[in-house]
């Protein structure tokens, strides 16, 4: 039996070393240098500099979303980037941040919209570098850009401004939240957040416009010919649907189990069902299966116009049993369960099976929104809504500091590109080192026995070279 007690040993209280304790973080600073990120927001926050001014705004923000890519979760915990000069620089107090935070505040519309333009120069830059999709951009088979859209709720603990009962049933905020899925080789980036008052609804044609301009616009301009959007059953209007179709967009969008979709699935005949698939491999999933449908025109009185939804639309449906515990909804026929979307997807090797898989992969948007709560937005610090959504704005860079770490450092199927946050942190980030300094020189040397030591230095060669 191995022995279980933790090991013995003297701390020495009158010595101490050049050690840090985030040494991995030299990897986002360097990305930092690489994709320009800290010059475009330089440039793009020069306004809200003071004359006098010692720190300067951009670098305020960014050390606050060095912070949270590092772990934080709060103000606060920026004290341990702080007391780290030899990898973070300079880090403004606690006072000065607070005053450039309620300076920034007081017109959050604009500086987001300079954070938001940087941020898109950045990722412009990233991309041409390394392209973290597969294929070739504008090209549909392959370089198809995937974006997604979808709305989520952020509790709060306080009467926060415009906190309120949310469509989850819990107080707090509804932000809606845009990203853009790297496949099956990698995480993704965040496109946008909008924090949005807690009543806000998930639903609505003119809010997913809004996201979706927005997610475009973090886009390089390369890689707008072919996108496709996908969104669950919230984003089933027929005005968002168009909107989708006049700018030549691709959707894959849930639709709503209406009584048309009823009458459309009791008339399907038993041969158009095939087997649906299971991953990217093909590999078929005997219980489950596919068709496309038609829905029936609705009959209506003669003084009632029908809107159409856009041409070009399909409607493909999966059937299952639910697995053993899961509980039956409403909309279970004959003990299956049905899940129907709408897309526009048209041409060769577009199956019924690869695209209703293409749908389900939709929640990955749900992996990208739990890796953002481990980044700071599941704790909302303030109590004004303005300066909420500029933390959601610094939540964004963190989010794109650690992808795009992963992108630069690493390349297309390391298996680094798929790690989430927490492993990123763990393995990498939160790693101790010795600083050393010779001949004006400074030099880190990493931990002897760590495990990692090997991702560290390949990340940091490829940024470097």
């Amino acid at each position: 039996m191995k022995n279980n007690v933790y090991p013995k040993m003297m701390v020495d209280p009158t010595r101490t070393e050049s050690v840090v304790t985030t040494s991995g973080a030299v990897l986002l600073t360097k990305t930092v240098d690489v994709s320009g990120l800290g010059a475009d927001l330089t440039a793009a926050m020069a306004p809200w500099r003071t004359t006098a001014a010692v720190h300067d705004p951009a670098k305020i923000v960014l050390d606050l979303a060095m912070t949270l890519a590092a772990g934080g979760d709060c103000v606060a915990d920026v004290a341990a980037v702080r007391a780290q000069p030899q990898v973070y620089g300079q880090v403004a107090s606690d006072p000065t941040m607070s005053r450039v935070i309620t300076r920034l505040a007081a017109d959050v519309e604009a500086v987001s919209t300079a954070i938001s333009a940087a941020r898109a120069a950045a990722r412009e830059r990233v991309w041409a570098t390394a392209r973290p999709l597969e294929g070739i951009a504008g090209s549909v088979d392959g370089g198809l850009v995937i974006v997604d859209l979808d709305a989520t709720t952020v509790t709060a603990g306080s009467a926060k401004e415009q906190a309120q009962k949310t469509y989850k049933r819990v107080f707090g905020h509804s932000p809606m939240c845009s990203f853009v899925d790297h496949g099956a080789f990698g995480t993704g980036e965040t496109l946008h957040l909008d924090l949005r008052r807690g009543g806000a609804s998930p639903k609505g044609a003119d809010m997913h416009i809004a996201a979706l301009e927005a997610a475009l616009a973090q886009l390089p301009a390369a890689e707008r010919a072919q996108v496709l959007i996908r969104t669950d059953s919230a984003g089933c209007a027929k005005k968002f649907l168009a909107h989708l179709a006049e700018q030549n967009l691709q959707y894959s969008v849930g639709f709503t189990i209406s009584e048309l979709v009823k009458d459309a699935l009791a008339m399907l005949p038993e041969a158009a069902w095939v087997t649906a698939i299971t991953n990217d491999d093909a590999d078929p999933r005997a219980d489950a299966q596919v068709a496309e449908i038609t829905l029936p025109r609705p009959v209506r009185d003669a003084e009632t116009a029908y809107e159409p939804w856009p041409p070009g639309m399909r409607l493909i449906v999966r059937r299952e049993y639910p697995h053993n515990g899961a509980q039956h909804l409403i909309t279970d026929i004959e003990g299956r369960r049905y899940t129907v979307f709408a897309t526009n997807t048209r041409g060769r090797g577009w199956t019924l099976p690869t695209l209703e898989l293409r749908h389900r992969q939709r929640a990955r948007a749900e992996d990208r929104i739990r890796c953002l709560k481990d980044t700071g937005m599941a704790n909302l610090p303030f109590d004004s809504f303005a300066k909420n959504q500029l933390w959601l704005d610094i939540v964004a860079l963190a989010s794109d500091l650690l992808a795009w770490t992963q992108t630069l450092g690493y390349h297309r199927h390391h298996p680094i590109r798929r790690w989430e946050p927490k492993r990123l942190r763990h393995r990498l980030l939160t790693v101790a080192g010795k600083i050393i300094t010779h001949a004006r020189t400074t030099t880190l040397r990493l931990p002897t026995d760590w495990p990692y030591n090997h991702h560290i230095r390949h990340g940091w060669q490829r940024l470097a070279a």
